[in-house]
């Protein structure tokens, strides 16, 4: 299999629940590189908890996760099940960088050095190197001007631009954005969803958790649409949006439309 055939990131029959509560029932998704996969469905259907098990920041009590053709190595199982190989979690984590919905920006420090951060601590990248490097991103994000403001001093829109620098900075093999655009208001949203569309342009490997169904279907390579803890439906973009097959879909759609 070669690099661009073998998935960035794998899931085969994911079990996650909460005490009683099954959140995740057997759902399987791949992205090769280069693909966007859109999660899409109603709130409570799995999908943030989905991307947070791939990111490895929520155990799951069954199913595989596999990064790059790597598994991740478990010990014990069912609720007590977790992973076996810390340094395999920091590794894997290094190479998916997770835009939340709340931006996390970190208060104290100004974009550039929150952009910085992560790549000369963990990383142990050269202060000097991840200066330009943090420059260009945000230029590329377009907030080229706004390096030595704190995040405070920022709009919503500007600051999740400059989350997404961040992700971008520690060169993931991977993104994984969690609603990105649901906290902003419509006009911020847009800058959002233009950084998102030159993203997939670039052939970067995408994972989006979104209620944006404009943004599913502009972005996307493949849609899979969760209810109830399962895949209710999956495809192409267009087939979702423009035929879906399951009652569900349909409604759930309707439902988007009429807001």
């Amino acid at each position: 299999m070669t690099e661009t055939d073998q998935p960035v990131i794998e899931i085969r029959d994911l079990h996650k629940a909460y005490g009683a509560l099954e959140v995740l029932k057997g759902v399987s998704i791949s992205a090769k590189r280069g693909d966007v996969v859109s999660l899409i469905g109603s709130s409570g259907s799995g999908k943030s908890t989905l991307l947070r098990c791939c990111n490895l920041l929520e155990d799951s009590q069954q199913g595989d996760v596999v990064f790059c053709g790597e598994p991740v190595a478990w010990k014990g199982s069912g609720a007590t099940r977790h992973p076996a190989d810390p340094k395999q979690v920091i590794r894997i984590r290094t190479n998916l960088s997770m835009v939340f919905q709340q931006f996390n920006l970190w208060a104290h420090m100004t974009i550039l050095e929150n952009v910085m951060e992560a790549p000369v601590t963990v990383l142990g990248r050269e202060t000097a190197e991840m200066d330009a490097l943090g420059r260009k991103l945000l230029e590329k994000v377009g907030i080229g001007d706004k390096c030595d403001v704190y995040p405070a001093q920022l709009s919503g829109g500007q600051q999740q631009r400059a989350a997404i620098a961040r992700g971008l900075a520690m060169e993931p093999k991977a993104l994984l954005f969690d609603e990105p655009t649901s906290a902003l208001d419509p006009e911020l949203e847009q800058e959002v969803v233009k950084v998102i569309k030159d993203l997939a342009t670039e052939g970067r490997t995408m994972l989006i958790v979104t209620h944006d169904m404009r943004l599913a279907a502009d972005v996307s390579d493949y849609v899979v649409f969760l209810h109830q803890g399962r895949i209710e439906e999956e495809g192409p973009p267009d087939q979702l949006f423009g035929a879906p097959k399951s009652t569900r879909l349909q409604q759930f759609l309707s439902a988007t439309q009429a807001h």
